[in-house]
């Protein structure tokens, strides 16, 4: 037997989704991490910028992927800290280097309060 009525459409109830996205919210800002992150202070290197001190010992550090030299002597972090004198240090960086790595040098030079460390651009 066939059902003669005419079809009726119902408005669609939107409380049922609400009460989903609102618990969907709930969730996710219950679960995620806040987190702040450090901030480093860099010194760029300018044309003309600053004074020449002639006593002051200068250091030029090269920083790559893979590679540290210290004045063109290819050396590791502990033996870098170990050689450098209170003075100026210049950091040049590679193409390929990682923010990471840069903050790895700048965070064990900053234990060091009489050096002086420039970022060149």
């Amino acid at each position: 037997m066939r059902n003669l009525a005419p079809f009726v459409r119902r408005p669609l109830a939107l409380t049922p989704l609400i009460d989903v996205i609102f618990l969907l919210l709930l969730f996710f800002m219950l679960t995620s991490t806040f987190s702040t992150f450090g901030e480093i202070e860099l010194s760029n290197a300018r044309k003309g910028s600053g004074t020449v001190d002639s006593a002051q010992q200068r250091y030029f550090v090269q920083l790559g992927p893979d590679r540290l030299t210290l004045n063109g002597q290819p050396t590791t972090m502990d033996d870098l800290l170990a050689a450098l004198e209170p003075g100026q240090v210049l950091v040049s960086l590679d193409d390929a280097t990682t923010a990471q790595r840069l903050v790895d040098l700048l965070q064990s030079l900053r234990s060091r309060d009489d050096l002086n460390v420039l970022v060149l651009e």
